[in-house]
């Protein structure tokens, strides 16, 4: 197959380039907007201070919020990681109609408009007592999340070849055995990647916290919400800032996690 030419190429880069900064700048434009001095959001502002900064953190509101959104997506994400890896493994395991059928029913949540599933888990956790506490936003953020979590492990699956275990297994190794010493290090991205995919969507979701989440149990995103409907100030450009930096570094781990392992493999 021959190459495209080299001005072509080009062409090709430039426009790439172009349609990703006009997707990304204008989610960009709050970090600035963050430092902006004056009580109300101005591109670009006059003048730079980082007083809101200063009252995102002396307020107790937005640290209430800050905490409980890293409470519920540490919670999420580890449910979601642990079911959804053994779920990967088990689809493996099947084949035909079945594993169709199974893998529609994971992916499901991220098919079903997510204010539908809002009031579904709304409705549940009504009968069950857990609306309005962490654990029932947890256990919602966990529904959304557990597609990433399977299809990034059972990516991973597929560089696992069935005669290593079978290897494994003929030298004496039990289930765990196995498990820990071949499926595991080798499905490390996935779940790496399926964690931080899990992590993000739960900080990051609003339409199921809105549902769930109690006056004393809101997240950042809610609370977000909350301010935009009251009052436009900075402050909200800087938890939004703040929500863009966390997925940055998360998403920096998850390359670095993948190149030590690539390199590791080697």
């Amino acid at each position: 197959m021959s190459k495209l030419p080299i001005w072509l190429r080009m062409i090709s880069n430039a426009a790439a380039s172009l349609v990703l900064g006009f997707l990304v700048l204008p989610i960009l434009a709050v970090v600035p907007a963050s430092f902006n001095k004056a009580s109300f959001i101005a591109l670009p502002p006059r003048n730079y201070s980082g007083v809101w900064y200063e009252r995102f953190f002396e307020d107790v509101e937005w640290q209430t919020s800050l905490y409980n959104s890293l409470q519920v997506a540490v919670i999420a994400t580890a449910i979601a990681v642990v079911l959804g890896t053994l779920a990967a493994i088990g689809l493996r395991r099947l084949s035909g109609r079945w594993r169709a059928s199974i893998t529609a029913l994971f992916l499901a949540p991220m098919i079903v408009p997510v204010v539908v599933t809002a009031v579904a888990l709304y409705r549940s956790a009504l009968d069950v007592g857990l609306s309005g506490t962490i654990f029932g936003m947890s256990l919602g953020h966990m529904i959304l999340a557990l597609p990433f979590v399977v299809i990034n492990v059972g990516i991973a699956l597929r560089g696992v070849d069935d005669n290593w275990l079978k290897a494994a297994s003929g030298l004496g190794g039990g289930s765990w055995t196995v498990f820990r010493t071949i499926t595991l290090p080798n499905i490390v991205p996935g779940i790496v990647g399926g964690a931080i995919f899990s992590f993000i969507t739960s900080f990051d979701e609003v339409v199921v916290a809105v549902f769930l989440a109690g006056y004393s149990n809101k997240t950042l995103p809610v609370k977000i919400w909350e301010s935009i409907r009251l009052e436009f100030t900075p402050v909200i450009a800087v938890a939004a800032t703040m929500m863009i930096v966390l997925a940055i570094v998360l998403f920096a781990v998850a390359q670095f996690a993948s190149r030590s392992q690539g390199n590791s493999a080697r």
